[in-house]
């Protein structure tokens, strides 16, 4: 990851909490402690945080905590082709007249372009997922309650007397953070808590990840393999993943690059 890109989650991560770690900093990035270190003493020499010990906080305190993790925009460029082409395959699985859930996401949100030809329920916590599919499609669109985070770009509530509670889906689908022997794993506490509500309203567990999250940890586990129906992930899946996952009964989609995105990156 370029620095450029590493200053900017850095920034963005001590503005979403009072104090962030070099740990979840290292995890944020996926770069060395010493990268890290290096990094903060930069922006702290240029004022852009404050060097407190073990980590970084903000010059400016966050009058509004967010979530940990990267914002969204950065997500977003990350594995890009194989994003879409996990998500085309994770709506050949969906039928006009089904009622489903996607949790937000970069991965779930390449869902939009192929779902745009469908006619489902669609219940969402995505704000960009919900606004594209009300402008480009004729899906019933239900919006949960809450707060919205803006660098993820989801609707969170602490509540369990919202929404969520009344919709029924056939399928939920979902990305994560990290996917590992334990399970699924995310990095901010309210996520848990809001995705375990969603996930308990769905027949089936769809994850939506690329296979760099099979090498990703954290701390905080969402659910177990075994709640989880069908990974769809791209060719670069290991065989101990693959064996981990059939271990569980899960069932795996590996999703290939249309030849289009493959001369792309081979140019």
């Amino acid at each position: 990851m370029h620095e450029t890109e590493r200053h900017r989650i850095i920034q963005s991560a001590v503005q979403s909490k009072p104090v962030v770690t070099v740990q979840e900093m290292v995890e944020l990035t996926e770069s060395s402690e010493a990268t890290i270190r290096r990094d903060i003493a930069t922006l702290h020499v240029q004022k852009k945080l404050r060097r407190v010990r073990g980590g970084a906080e903000s010059i400016n305190p966050p009058q509004f905590v967010g979530l940990a993790g990267r914002p969204f925009s950065v997500n977003e460029t990350s594995n890009a082709s194989e994003k879409r082409s996990i998500a085309v395959k994770a709506v050949e699985l969906c039928d006009d007249g089904d009622s489903i859930i996607i949790n937000g996401g970069t991965t779930t949100f390449q869902m939009v372009h192929p779902l745009a030809a469908k006619r489902m329920q669609v219940f969402t916590n995505s704000f960009p997922i919900a606004e594209h599919l009300l402008k480009h499609s004729k899906n019933a669109i239900t919006l949960s309650g809450g707060t919205i985070y803006r660098e993820q770009n989801i609707i969170l509530s602490p509540f369990d007397n919202d929404v969520t509670r009344n919709f029924y889906a056939k399928r939920m689908f979902m990305g994560a953070h990290a996917l590992g022997p334990l399970g699924l794993m995310e990095a901010d506490p309210l996520l848990i808590q809001a995705e375990q509500k969603l996930i308990n309203q769905a027949d089936e567990l769809i994850v939506l990840v690329d296979s760099s999250k099979f090498k990703r940890r954290s701390s905080l586990i969402l659910c177990p393999l075994e709640r989880i129906t069908t990974v769809i992930t791209d060719a670069g899946i290991r065989d101990e993943d693959r064996h981990m996952l059939e271990m569980a009964g899960v069932r795996l989609i590996v999703a290939e690059k249309t030849a289009r995105e493959q001369s792309t990156s081979a140019a």
